[in-house]
């Protein structure tokens, strides 16, 4: 489209110059009469072309540039401000008819030029005062019984408060829906359209793991907006100038209520570095698994070897990994173990144990 209308500016500005040769008298003689004289013929042509760069450069940013300017605006505005803003400007309209018939009758240039400007600026005006005091006049509304506003309670509920914007690791991971049904999670979950496209990426990508990790995504995500009792939006909002992923992220935040749902540790760092409260779900998980303390006894299997010489591995039914010390003998044996010391990591608790022989 906007070749088109670069098109369009420089055939315009081809016959603007053209139009235009004759007043700056590149197509007259030196005796004044209608032709192209010698230094015309070599002036016409820069001219002309003068223009049509002219016209292929500036059409655009008179056209297409404003307009998507105002239709973004209007889309930013709320049904409220919307109404306000055409009742205002009907309004200011009509008050500069009334006063457009007594200037009127003033002299020229005066009595043609002074109602369409006092309409104009009365209609804007009134624009601009309607939808600044448009809470205001609502209220006005409701009081004389004009507009009634909906108290729906679930409308209520789905509107959430706080708005929680989510990352694409947080829909991969899986457990966003299951904290969602406990209903742990108040307010409305926001899903950005860029997350959306990332989310497909992954889905559509060639190595196996992430293609399945991102279908489950899609279908976890599809499932949420069904039936999770936490609201999912899918917002449009997009931080053009930061080509990064986390940066937008963080940057929708900041215009949301200051939150982010996430998994990874590097967004997680530069988000509580920037204000912003980080929801991460490994460390809902940590922080819900039961407390150990050292020489508390626990029963155990044994999996696997360690990484030192004689150690067992074996996990609790939290997931969290218990070393015992000398447990090498006991693989594929479940054996009492005495807790020694718990290490918490980044990537989560893990136990030290000594196995008891009674």
């Amino acid at each position: 489209m906007i070749r088109s209308i670069r098109l369009l500016g420089a055939a315009l500005g081809g016959m603007t110059g053209l139009a235009l040769a004759r007043p700056a008298g590149l197509l007259l003689t030196p005796g004044g009469e209608f032709g192209l004289s010698p230094s015309g013929a070599l002036l016409l042509a820069p001219w002309i072309i003068a223009w049509v760069v002219l016209g292929f450069a500036l059409l655009p940013y008179l056209t297409v540039v404003p307009a998507a300017r105002i239709f973004r605006g209007v889309q930013a505005l709320s049904t409220a401000e919307f109404v306000t803003a055409v009742g205002g400007l009907i309004l200011g309209l009509f008050m500069g008819l009334l006063l457009g018939f007594p200037l009127a009758g003033f002299p020229d240039p005066w009595g043609t030029w002074l109602p369409v400007a006092v309409s104009l600026g009365l209609g804007l005006g009134m624009v601009g005062l309607t939808v600044a005091k448009r809470d205001d006049l609502l209220l006005a509304a409701e009081t004389i019984g004009l507009v009634r506003r909906k108290t729906d309670e679930s409308s209520t509920v789905r509107s959430g408060d706080p708005r929680i914007v989510v990352d694409t690791s947080a829909i991969i991971d899986g457990r966003i829906a299951d904290i969602a049904e406990s209903g742990f999670l108040y307010g409305t979950l926001v899903v950005p359209r860029f997350v959306l496209e990332e989310l497909q990426h992954i889905a559509d990508s060639s190595d196996a793991l992430r293609r399945n990790r991102g279908r489950r995504g899609l279908e976890i995500l599809n499932r949420m907006q069904k039936d999770s009792p936490t609201p999912v939006e899918i917002v449009e909002d997009d931080a053009h100038e930061i080509p990064e992923v986390d940066g937008k992220l963080i940057a929708l935040a900041k215009t949301r209520s200051r939150a982010i749902l996430t998994n990874d540790f590097n967004l997680n760092r530069v988000a509580e570095l920037q204000g912003i409260r980080v929801l991460n779900i490994n460390s809902l998980a940590n922080a819900v698994k039961p407390a150990v303390l050292p020489g508390e006894e626990l029963r155990v299997r044994v999996i696997q070897e360690g990484k030192e010489a004689g150690q067992g591995v074996g996990f609790l039914d939290d997931g969290t990994m218990i070393v015992v010390e000398g447990g090498a003998r006991f693989i594929d044996k479940e054996l009492d173990v005495a807790v020694t010391r718990v290490l918490q990591t980044v990537a989560g608790r893990m136990i030290f144990a000594l196995p008891r022989l009674d």
